[in-house]
């Protein structure tokens, strides 16, 4: 925010706090609820019946991020990006105003340094100009409690969203999202509550059950509560992290041929990159189609590649036809929209993007200067620490604590390739800007190093890193990685081991059960065959998994995302 603006934030207000006349000041600014509330396909239309949308996502899908997907969407686009909050817990949101504030920032007050007078003004969650259509998702299993979380939001968005598709064991001891299943009386409860009390419509996030016909009437159940779009993800409870397989959108074209004709309906899995957004809506007849993890590794997934000859500095595209956006180019994007948007200031300066055409660049240059000093300044022995006064405990908002975790999921093929930058963002914190300028100088330089290296050598594939010794891919994962894998500077799609491989390399292994039972196959399989009566055995054994090391997997819980992608 410029200096010399009358309004600025008055320091004064302490986080999470209620200042006196601020509530009077954002009533005044909510639009009255005299329009009639719109229901299912009639609201859908409503906010421009969009095709591509930003799954709910636990610490992920916040402010910044979103304004990161929105901002890569070429001009012109036909329809709106429909972006959903990260899921907040009910109960937290209510009890707890500093988790609200951190997590949900829409309005702030602002002191006219003229008048003294103090006003509400539109801040960042919700922002007319910039943040809408969105949904905000919460997690709950008490109705009255979900509808007060949602009075908190209403004015907000366009709609809440119930979550019924969370896997993670945390849901399950707090008997919310996928773990509601077994109690239809208490989904329907919690819907029906919102639909009846609530000004703007109720939506619903759920995954697959065991069949298409239990599924179908799970559904119907959803829909007669009051939902007005189903978010439909096609992995059971159980296909979670290294287990998490392929998503079966077959139960999503069931949904489709059965229900209704007017009920609007997302398809969610098996988003990998741009070009299976079409395949998905002509597969599963879907409204729309929504992307969590992909959008995570790739936030330009919606964005459509520029023409041959239009990359500019923005787009890589190789000989052979395929590319991306580049890593450089996206990073830089994000972090000016979290120091123009949240931190409110002017970026700083830095020099354009390395393109091929650029005149060849001496090892004198300013920029290679300076990112050798960073990473001389990397090698630096700590500086000796100081003697500090008491800290003040501060609640940093959301956009700047998911930073980090951001990068790494961005970055995560560029920093398996270059650690030295893996290192240096390990040291980054929440709102650390200088450190994490460091990190955006040695990727300028790595993505310019990677494309001359190209430059010289056409076959990007020498550079890919190959599988763990021992690992035979299925004929499956090698056709998704030849599809998907671009050269490491590039966005693109984290592609998950199948479950099989994972066996393979221990990062799953099969529970105490199902060990049993294979062990008990393959003895009944001996003996027919010393037998001579060996039975042609059709239908795969199916298996319980269970993670080889689950502790382990939390503790690197900002590089392997799946923990942190509601369900």
């Amino acid at each position: 925010m410029s200096s010399t603006n009358a309004n600025t934030v008055d320091p004064s207000v302490k986080s999470g706090s209620t200042p006196p006349g601020i509530m009077q000041a954002v009533n005044e600014m909510r639009p009255k609820p005299s329009r009639k509330k719109l229901y299912g396909r009639e609201f859908y239309e409503s906010i421009g019946s969009p095709k591509m949308i930003v799954a709910p996502m636990v610490d992920r899908s916040e402010f910044a991020w979103r304004m990161l997907t929105r901002s890569l969407m070429g001009e012109g686009s036909p329809t709106p990006i429909l972006a959903y909050s990260p899921m907040f817990h009910a109960r937290f949101f209510n009890d707890a105003p500093a988790y609200r504030t951190q997590h949900f920032e829409p309005v702030r007050q602002t002191k006219n340094v003229g008048t003294g007078e103090t006003t509400a003004e539109p801040y960042l969650d919700g922002n007319p100009k910039y943040d809408r259509p969105l949904i905000v998702q919460f997690c709950a299993n008490d109705p009255d409690e979900l509808l007060k979380a949602a009075r908190h939001v209403e004015e907000y968005c366009d709609a809440v969203d119930l979550n019924l598709g969370c896997p993670q064991g945390i849901a399950k001891k707090g008997h919310y999202g996928a773990f509601l299943q077994e109690d239809p009386d208490l989904i329907y409860k919690l819907i029906n509550k919102l639909h009846n009390e609530l000004s703007i419509p109720v939506t619903a996030k759920f995954r697959i059950l065991e069949t298409k016909e239990k599924t179908l009437e799970y559904a119907r159940m959803i829909l007669s509560a009051g939902a007005s779009i189903l978010s439909v993800h096609g992995r059971r409870r159980e296909q979670k992290g290294h287990n998490t397989g392929v998503a079966n959108w077959e139960y999503i074209r069931y949904l489709r041929d059965n229900l209704p004709p007017e009920t609007v309906i997302f398809a969610n899995g098996n988003i990998l990159n741009h070009s299976d957004i079409s395949r998905c809506l002509e597969v599963t007849g879907a409204d729309g189609v929504m992307s969590a993890e992909g959008n995570l590794s790739d936030p330009t997934i919606f964005s459509t590649p520029p023409a041959s000859g239009e990359e500019g500095r923005m787009y890589w595209r190789g000989r052979d036809g395929r590319g991306g956006f580049r890593l450089d180019y996206v990073l830089r994007r994000y972090m000016d929209i979290i120091y123009k948007y949240v931190l409110e200031q002017d970026p700083p300066q830095r020099a354009p993007l390395y393109h091929p055409d650029d005149e060849p660049i001496s090892e004198s240059n300013g920029q290679i200067q300076t990112d050798e000093a960073v990473e001389d300044e990397s090698e630096q022995p700590p500086r000796k620490k100081q003697k500090q006064g008491k800290r003040v405990k501060r609640t940093p908002s959301t956009n700047l604590s998911s930073m980090q975790g951001h990068l790494f999921q961005l970055l995560r093929h560029l920093v398996s390739h270059r650690t030295d930058i893996r290192d240096a963002l390990a040291r980054c914190h929440g709102g650390d800007m200088p450190n994490f300028e460091k990190v955006v100088k040695l990727v300028d330089h790595a993505v310019k190093q990677g494309m001359q290296e190209y430059e010289q050598n056409p076959d990007w594939k020498h550079v890919v890193p190959a599988s763990k010794p021992g690992v035979v891919k299925s004929e499956e994962s090698k056709a998704t990685m030849e599809k998907y894998q671009r050269p490491w500077w590039v966005c693109q799609p984290y592609i998950r081991p199948l479950p099989e491989e994972a066996l393979q390399i221990g990062s799953l292994q099969l529970k105490k059960k199902d060990k049993l039972a294979e062990e008990a196959q393959i003895i009944d399989t001996k003996a027919d065959a010393v037998n001579g009566e060996q039975e042609n055995r059709n239908g795969a054994l199916i298996r319980s998994f269970e993670p080889a090391n689950d502790k382990g997997d939390r503790n690197n819980i900002t590089i392997t995302p799946d923990p942190l992608v509601s369900g």
